[in-house]
């Protein structure tokens, strides 16, 4: 049975574009090693304000995407206020 798309959201915590700093360039490897699994499809963080984040992910069961989210930099440094993770039908995909 293929993976199914979840959409992971995250609150950041307020001035996030300061307080990232120290913790972006483990949080990006932690994406791009996501990526390169195939685990990870989309991340962006959201503009103007910077106060959270979209991340497409592709797991067997939710538990895995927060598993995920707990290893992530931010999470660690405390950076992540909120958390949700939603099973969506993707009707689209490109290749």
């Amino acid at each position: 049975m293929p993976a199914k798309t979840f959409m992971l959201t995250y609150g950041y915590v307020p001035d996030m574009l300061e307080r990232r700093q120290p913790h972006r360039g483990a949080h990006l490897q932690h994406l791009e090693q996501a990526r390169d699994s195939g685990m990870l499809t989309l991340a962006a963080a959201l503009a103007d304000p910077v106060d959270g984040a979209l991340l497409l992910v592709e797991a067997d069961q939710a538990q895995e995407v927060f598993a995920w989210v707990a290893n992530d930099p931010y999470n660690h440094a405390g950076l992540i206020r909120s958390v949700t993770v939603r099973e969506i039908n993707v009707a689209i995909r490109s290749s």
